[in-house]
């Protein structure tokens, strides 16, 4: 009788094991990352905003030598399906892009003949020449609130840059913001529960796990929830109630309602200088160059909660 009871509990117990590990397998599977529809270019360090669900990507390089590029190409994410669009006028990578009453903002980088102040907007047609910024940059991030373009940091003759430049959309001007809390460049800017979260980037050699909050009302930083890996070179988007960041094969998800980051599945292409975005039911990782440092044109996608 001992003997029988024994081999039921262990019988027991190993289904329950089963159970557990099929369960974990299944969720993985369910939160796998899929390939979506590839860029009509392999293109890294591009300039990237989004107008509904649609995603648009702008410059970028290409090669060892870094070619700046003109391209401008909108993603529709309900076809999987991307389209050409009137080039930008100048080449320009390491820009930042940012979208106000639908028309798509272009923002610093650099060009090929080094680094531009110059701001371009389309209308949906054709691109126009706005003020430039105060002063030239790249690796820099722009951030839409309102009818305003905030852009945060960047870099400029070997050094990080802590200023924050905001523009007024309507008048066509720019003003001073608040300064970083230290200089930084390579991060990500998101608009979480209506306030700026800058999110990772590089100081010299260090790369951070740094999370600063911005108010725009008060115009105040705080320190943010670090994140247990340093990223740079990111992509990171909102998906209700959580912040998604991806690097390479670091892909990390800050959860609002636990107040704690968690590991999230790693990519099936790891790559640098990408952009990130959410549309429908998805997070998108665009374009950025590999760990074999080459060009990629691929687009993934992981399902995300909404709520």
């Amino acid at each position: 009788m001992r003997l029988g009871l024994w081999l039921a509990l262990a019988a027991l117990g190993a289904f329950a094991l089963f159970l557990v590990v099929a369960t974990r397998v299944g969720d993985a599977e369910a939160a796998a990352w899929e390939r979506a529809a590839s860029m009509s270019q392999r293109r890294s360090y591009i300039a990237a905003t989004q107008v509904g669900d649609a995603i648009y990507t702008a410059g970028g390089m290409v090669g060892e030598t870094g070619r700046p590029l003109a391209t401008f190409s909108r993603y529709l994410p309900s076809d999987d399906r991307w389209e050409t669009l009137t080039r930008l006028p100048v080449p320009t990578r390491a820009a930042a892009a940012a979208a106000v009453g639908g028309r798509v903002y272009v923002l610093g980088g650099t060009t090929p003949d080094g680094n531009t102040a110059a701001v371009w907007a389309w209308d949906g047609e054709r691109w126009a020449a706005r003020a430039p910024l105060p002063e030239p940059r790249f690796n820099h991030s722009a951030l839409a609130i309102g009818d305003e373009i905030w852009v945060f940091g960047g870099y400029r003759e070997g050094r990080e840059l802590r200023d924050v430049l905001v523009y007024d959309s309507r008048a066509d001007r720019w003003r001073e913001g608040p300064p970083l809390p230290r200089p930084n460049h390579a991060f990500d800017v998101v608009l979480f529960r209506g306030e700026a979260w800058l999110i990772g980037g590089r100081i010299d050699e260090e790369v951070l796990r740094d999370v600063w909050i911005l108010d725009p009302e008060t115009e105040r930083w705080r320190e943010g929830p670090a994140m247990p890996r340093p990223m740079e070179l990111l992509g990171a988007a909102v998906a209700g109630d959580e912040i998604h960041a991806v690097w390479e094969s670091t892909y990390q998800v800050y959860d609002a309602r636990a107040g704690a980051w968690r590991d999230g599945p790693t990519p099936r292409v790891t790559r640098h200088a990408l952009a990130a975005f959410v549309a429908g039911r998805f997070l998108y990782t665009v374009g950025g160059c590999t760990t074999a440092l080459r060009d990629s044109p691929i687009v993934e996608r992981i399902a995300v909660r909404r709520r």
